[in-house]
């Protein structure tokens, strides 16, 4: 079977070679003409420089990865997911199953890529949609460390075939659930909150800190899972705490690195000029915000995190807010 893969990052070529593993061949639709001369040329991973298997194939042609096959795995940071499926529309003439692999909600629109889906793709040509989410750095999946994910769409038995897909007794293990609003939700929250963790980091902060943060964080978690229509349960497992925790508490995470950046003092611009990868944890800020904002529902870190990346306040000034706060019991409802 062949998969063509919108995306030859990180993630992207990382999951061809998982792809590749598990018998799937897989062309990869990429921009970046060194990325392709990597792939291509040197069959090594353009930004881990792992070996790849040699028939994992790029190219720019986005036409030419489209008639490919009729499965699409989107790997492009959700900044640009709204265009990149408004120039596949144009080549997509069949029922195509689209599986996603980035975390993010579009901060103009509230949307969740699922929603942009379907907004984008003429109706006829969408056979289904699946997120394939939680704890899992590509740097380690590319080494073939033990990884688990869920596959998850309203469509249970099109994510059980997901989940067949990229499942393997070496190193992969897959879970399926039918919680697609909390799957989405789950998996670009975290990244919003790994930033702030990582701010904490960032001014020298220790590890009751991390802990407070990654805690007090499921909470904020949980309450857009709810408010956006997904089960609560579906933020403690996972797609919500499992990723929290990957993404919140490891340097191998680009948003805790962000984050880390901000608390030591640089500005968002500044850490766009230094970092080769999408920061989705900068975007889901305003995204949450805005959604706070719509919705009347307080998300005190978020909220505070976004007058940060507006320059409104320092990160020490956002923590002494957040210290501030009126004493509470804990309660987790």
């Amino acid at each position: 079977m062949k998969v063509s893969v919108i995306g030859g990052g990180a993630w992207g070529t990382t999951l061809a070679q998982v792809l590749n593993d598990n018998g799937y061949d897989c062309l990869i639709y990429e921009i970046n003409q060194n990325y392709i001369k990597e792939i291509n040329n040197n069959h090594i991973h353009p930004i881990f420089k792992n070996k790849l298997n040699n028939n994992i194939k790029a190219t720019d042609n986005l036409e030419e990865v489209i008639k490919y096959s009729n499965i699409y795995l989107l790997a492009v940071p959700t900044k640009v997911v709204r265009p990149v499926l408004n120039e596949m529309n144009k080549y997509i003439d069949a029922e195509s199953t689209f599986i996603n692999v980035s975390k993010g909600i579009e901060p103009e629109t509230l949307k969740r890529v699922s929603e942009i889906v379907n907004d984008e793709i003429n109706k006829e040509n969408i056979s289904g949609y699946v997120c394939l989410t939680g704890p899992s750095h590509a740097e380690e999946v590319i080494d073939r460390q033990l990884t688990l994910l869920v596959s998850a769409s309203n469509n249970l038995k099109l994510a059980t075939k997901v989940q067949h897909m990229f499942a393997n007794q070496d190193y992969m293990r897959v879970y399926t659930s039918n919680d697609l609003i909390g799957a989405e939700i789950g998996g670009a929250v975290k990244n919003a909150i790994a930033v702030i963790s990582g701010a904490t980091t960032g001014l020298g902060l220790g590890e009751n800190a991390r802990a407070a943060v990654i805690t007090r964080g499921i909470i904020e978690v949980v309450k857009v899972v709810k408010l956006m229509g997904g089960k609560e349960s579906t933020a403690y497992g996972l797609t919500g705490i499992g990723d929290l925790i990957v993404t919140a508490s490891s340097e191998n995470s680009r948003n805790f690195n962000g984050g880390r950046k901000l608390g030591q003092g640089l500005t968002v611009e500044d850490i766009y000029k230094e970092s080769t990868q999408t920061i989705e944890g900068f975007r889901t800020i305003y995204a949450l915000n805005n959604l706070s904002l719509k919705h009347n529902v307080e998300l005190p870190m978020i909220n505070t995190a976004y007058l940060i990346l507006e320059g409104k306040m320092t990160v020490e000034e956002g923590l002494n807010a957040l210290l501030k706060r009126d004493l509470k019991p804990e309660i987790i409802d």
